[in-house]
C-alpha cells in the first residue's frame, strides 16, 4: 500500500506545528531544518538538518517530531540528520524572515557574498527600522544570533547570524 497525498499532506501539516526551540516564531518546517519526508508500509523517514553541527536542540527537535508523528497514528519514525547540503540562512523565505523581524530579531540578509563582508552589512533594528545600530556581542542566547542595540529607539535585539 503506497501513502496517499492526503498522508503527507498530514504529515506536514504537523510537522509545521513544531516549532523552533530557540527560535519559537518559526517552525521546523519554515525554518528548512526539515527537508523531506518519505512514507513507507513500515515508517515515516524524516529527513532533518540541524543549523550547526553541534546544536543542542538537536535531541528536543528529534523527540518533538517522534511525539508529533505518534499524535496523528504514526508509531515507526525514523530520523536521518544530515549536513549534506548545510543548512544555511538563504534557505529562510522571505515570509519566515519577516517573522522573525516581527518577532523582534533582526533577519539574516538576503543574498550571498563573503561571510565577512555579510556580517559588516548595517543591521536595521526590528523594532524602529533605523540603521543606527551597533554590535554589542557577536554571540547572543544562541551561536545563530548576536547582540545588537539601536541607538534611534534606544532597544537592543537580537539579529540572526547569516550563516
Amino acid at each position: 500500500m503506497s501513502p496517499s497525498v492526503l498522508d503527507i499532506d498530514l504529515i506536514w501539516k504537523a510537522l509545521g506545528t513544531i516549532t523552533d526551540p530557540e527560535i519559537p516564531v518559526l517552525s521546523l518546517v519554515e525554518m528548512k531544518i526539515i527537508r523531506d519526508v518519505q512514507v513507507t508500509r513500515d515508517a515515516i523517514r524524516v529527513v532533518i538538518s540541524p543549523t550547526f553541527i553541534g546544536c543542542p536542540a538537536l535531541e528536543q527537535m528529534k523527540s518533538e517530531i517522534r511525539a508529533r508523528l505518534a499524535g496523528i497514528g504514526f508509531k515507526q519514525v525514523e530520523i536521518e540528520t544530515t549536513f549534506a547540503p548545510p543548512w544555511t540562512t538563504e534557505l529562510l523565505a522571505d515570509d519566515a524572515k519577516e517573522k522573525l523581524r516581527s518577532f523582534g530579531i533582526a533577519p539574516p540578509p538576503g543574498g550571498e557574498g563573503e561571510l565577512i563582508a555579510l556580517l559588516l552589512l548595517p543591521v536595521a533594528c526590528p523594532f524602529c527600522n533605523s540603521q543606527q545600530t551597533r554590535l554589542d556581542s557577536e554571540f547572543g542566547a544562541t551561536l545563530c544570533k548576536q547582540i545588537y542595540f539601536c541607538d534611534n529607539c534606544r532597544q537592543p535585539f537580537e539579529r540572526f547570524k547569516p550563516i
